[in-house]
């Protein structure tokens, strides 16, 4: 009873929040079920077949990716507006009340409470690098974290990237792990054995500690440019949508969830191969002489991986970047980003005309000049996007940067 009071609550605060033109009303309907009843997100997750989906980067994407495959099968709850706290879980869960399949986007510090919550049956690990330190800390205390809540849910499949070597630790101990092969393009953060102290040693894609026995695991899943392979002689055409190798990384990680939970191969890659758009990342947008799209990067890894996807045929470049709370007040990570890829002088990669951006976008220009980038600077996300030559511009901007871009471009107005 006292759930079902909880969640009418919720429901009257969402309406309350759309229909004052607060919000979408997620995440305060669920703070208040929350603040009523504790116990109601795992209420909501009985009965039902759930994957959560964790790591640094590719959580939204992959997430998005896996609710369509299994879409497949059936009916799905998901978090698709990327509320990844419990909050966030609340809502989506009380949103679907009638599927039985669940697929939920978990910021990685909120994994094992809310796995202890929901028993999931597939727990899907991305990656793990820097990101907001001085929100959760250093990367090997939330690897021993999961690490730890892993250890409870022993029954779980565990789906994880065996290129990252942070996430192949937290899974390495658990009975059931299915061991993707989807890429581990950034290894700054994983140059020591997280289980030893020693390094870590590379050679090609395999990589090993000298103090243990810890290596690279022989993959179940892995893909190249056409195709994506598994277990049993699995081998499928995969032609994506989105962008990226990344992209190809995160594909290849959902199939391998959705067919643990019953979806079949063929048809979850047409699904994941359809997916064009997730939360408003790389779509296109008009906005007067200019044809925009829209790239997100949070950390040094996703940014490595945003400015590869940079159209280098595009007439503009815009650089956004914000340093509120949810995108981390520290941007000391801005010189880690290999912007020196956009270098003037770089004559075998000609670049579009860069502009530095957002509220922060001093501190951008800054790092630029000592990057050799030529650059002019406009606070404002839309003048940036003005100031560029008419056509087409790629915009990559951090976390509340592209938020408040798409809304000023939903208005057509001024950031």
């Amino acid at each position: 009873m006292r759930g079902r009071i909880a969640l009418a609550a919720g429901r009257s605060a969402r309406w309350a929040s759309r229909i004052s033109g607060r919000g979408a009303g997620s995440m305060i309907g669920g703070l208040i079920a929350l603040k009523l009843d504790g116990s109601v997100l795992a209420q909501l997750g009985r009965g039902r077949r759930t994957a959560l989906i964790t790591g640094t980067n590719g959580k939204s994407t992959t997430t998005r990716m896996t609710a369509a495959a299994l879409a497949t099968v059936g009916p799905v709850a998901t978090n698709t507006e990327g509320s990844n706290m419990d909050a966030g879980l609340v809502a989506a869960l009380a949103g679907t009340r009638e599927a039985e399949l669940a697929v939920l986007e978990v910021d990685e510090m909120h994994v094992p409470h809310v796995a202890d919550a929901v028993n999931p049956a597939v727990i899907v690990l991305l990656n793990l690098s820097r990101d907001q330190l001085d929100r959760v800390g250093e990367i090997n205390n939330i690897e021993r974290t999961l690490r730890k809540g892993l250890s409870r849910h022993r029954d779980a499949v565990v789906v994880a990237n065996c290129d990252d070597v942070l996430m192949t630790s937290a899974a390495y101990d658990n009975p059931n792990v299915v061991w993707v092969a989807a890429g581990g393009g950034w290894a700054g953060d994983s140059v020591s054995c997280p289980r030893s102290g020693e390094l870590i040693m590379r050679d090609g894609n395999r990589w090993y500690s000298t103090g243990t026995d810890f290596s690279r695991p022989d993959p179940d899943w892995w893909f190249d440019d056409d195709r994506i392979y598994g277990p049993s002689g699995i081998s499928l055409p995969m032609s994506l949508t989105l962008p990226g190798t990344a992209n190809r990384g995160n594909a290849t990680l959902a199939v391998a969830a959705a067919v643990e939970l019953g979806a079949r191969p063929g048809p979850a890659v047409d699904a994941v191969s359809a997916v064009d758009q997730v939360a408003g990342r790389y779509r296109s947008i008009e906005l007067g002489d200019h044809t925009v799209r829209l790239l997100l990067a949070k950390n040094p890894a996703g940014w490595q991986e945003a400015l590869s996807m940079v159209d280098t045929d595009a007439d503009g470049l815009v650089i956004a970047v914000n340093g509120q709370v949810p995108d981390g007040e520290d941007l000391s990570w801005l010189w880690d980003v290999n912007f020196e890829h956009f270098a003037c002088d770089n004559a075998d990669s000609p670049v579009p005309p860069v502009v530095a951006s957002g509220e922060r976008g001093t501190d951008l220009a800054v790092r630029l000049t000592y990057a050799s980038v030529t650059h002019t600077l406009h606070h404002d996300p839309i003048q940036a996007i003005r100031a560029c030559p008419p056509g087409r511009v790629d915009v990559i901007a951090n976390y509340t940067a592209f938020l408040n871009l798409n809304r000023a471009l939903a208005k057509g107005g001024a950031v």
